[in-house]
């Protein structure tokens, strides 16, 4: 088969040279983990435990508060010092804080749950849950609940998105020369869960040892096809990895499973593997810390709630002043105002930008040029969409399909005028989102 691809989309610079050749580093234990109740897409989590309680590895310390939501375990075993709103990447949450006591000693929950084999569906869907398992491509959205499709959409494909499209980042990369197996298993696991017969795991050409690593692993598996997708950006994105894979072509306001697809990142695949085989739910994730502002960049296991100055500190701490720090990558990523907000599940990346490069350029007015049109690879009119937003008309930024953008920064990159087209565009969808919310109440 040829590289795959989709319509539209950009070719941003990859720099992902100072890390695709590191191999992943488990990072130094924290002293303390300051813990999110909410890490995920949906409702936050309730806690379980309370000031003063010792927890172990792997325990569970926050409730899913709703089907749509992903239980929040430890990541260290210690005593817990407070339970308080704290500031965190998303805004402020209410966090669990654990002094770790060094010993790491692990939950009695902590043990195999079998194989699939033995196992049922169901029963795989149930480990997920528990596991505490989300998007492991930056969306974090609960992973059992997109392997809970209605009964209306018959689920026929499966396809694991290890394109890893974003510039910087590498966590993906690493994961598939050196695990291939857990995410070939983790595949498995999830197409036992949907009873589907097909699964694809695309990888972008310019990782052609990826390519060849995740065939190898996947080699006596009829079912599952690794292909490759040709280098663009945004190829990991849902809606275009699923064409560029199936020609399906998911409608406007659509989700995956309209089409009979569900996409998975590789990295949840290969949550969902260790947590089958260890018992052990999701408390540490696989991070590229980059960019220029770092001394030493490095692709470290690091464990959820350790905050970004002690990761940046293991990699050689700043090199001279910094610009900007982004979590995740830089065309969908969110900069942070600080560096002591702790990592998450969704913690992908962490780069560290200078000032040289974290300088915006002003904007000028739009030149009708129409190259965000020509390149969005959502079929929309990002220029219209903005102007509509930066003039409060979102009623009328909704009728361009404003909620259909996939937020994925092309437009704002390739804009001559340097427009802020995605913040604008964003504000727009945060907007209507809220009225429906409202009116729905």
């Amino acid at each position: 088969m040829g590289l795959l691809s989709f319509r539209g989309g950009v070719h941003p610079p990859h720099f992902k040279e100072p890390t695709s050749r590191l191999k992943i580093e488990k990072a130094s234990e924290p002293q303390t983990v300051t813990i999110p109740l909410s890490q995920h897409i949906g409702a936050p989590c309730e806690p379980l435990v309370k000031v003063g309680d010792t927890v172990k590895v792997g325990q569970k310390i926050g409730e899913a508060a709703s089907f749509v939501s992903a239980p929040v375990h430890s990541s260290v075993s210690g005593k817990v010092k407070a339970v308080k709103q704290s500031l965190t990447a998303g805004g402020e949450a209410l966090c669990v804080i654990i002094e770790s006591d060094g010993l790491n000693t692990l939950h009695e929950s902590v043990v195999s749950k079998g194989d699939i084999e033995s196992l049922s569906g169901e029963e795989i869907k149930n480990i997920i849950k528990e596991a505490g398992i989300v998007g492991m491509g930056g969306a974090a959205f609960p992973t059992h609940v997109k392997l809970s499709p209605p009964p209306q959409n018959k689920i026929d494909t499966i396809i694991l998105n290890g394109a890893e499209c974003e510039p910087y980042l590498t966590a993906d990369h690493r994961l598939m020369l050196e695990s291939p197996e857990k995410i070939v298993y983790g595949l498995k696991a999830m197409m036992k869960v949907l009873d589907v017969k097909k699964g694809y795991i695309g990888i972008e050409d310019n990782k052609p040892d990826a390519i060849e690593s995740v065939k190898e692993a996947a080699k006596n598996e009829s079912t599952i096809e690794v292909v490759g997708l040709r280098t663009k950006y945004p190829q990991g994105a849902e809606k275009q990895l699923i064409y560029a894979c199936t020609k399906r072509e998911v409608p406007s306001g659509g989700l995956p499973m309209a089409v009979g697809v569900v996409v998975n990142n590789v990295g949840t695949a290969a949550t969902i593997a260790n947590a089958i085989k260890t018992g052990m739910p999701l408390i540490e994730r696989i991070c590229t810390v980059t960019g220029k502002g770092v001394k030493n960049p490095k692709n470290l296991l690091i464990k959820v709630g350790t905050s970004f100055k002690e990761i940046i500190d293991q990699c050689g701490g700043y090199s001279g002043n910094v610009g900007k720090i982004i979590m995740g990558g830089p065309m969908m990523g969110l900069a942070q105002h600080n560096d002591g907000i702790p990592a998450v599940k969704a913690t992908s990346g962490i780069l560290v930008f200078t000032p040289e490069e974290a300088t915006l350029p002003k904007p000028n007015n739009c030149i009708k040029c129409g190259k965000c049109v020509e390149i969005c690879p959502a079929f929309l009119q990002p220029l219209y969409i903005s102007a509509y937003s930066l003039n409060n008309m979102y009623e009328t930024a909704e009728k361009y399909n404003a909620l259909d953008c996939i937020e994925c920064g092309s437009c704002s990159f390739i804009c001559p005028s340097k427009r802020p087209l995605l913040q604008s565009i964003r504000v727009a969808k945060r907007e209507i989102i809220a009225k429906k919310r409202k009116q729905s109440s």
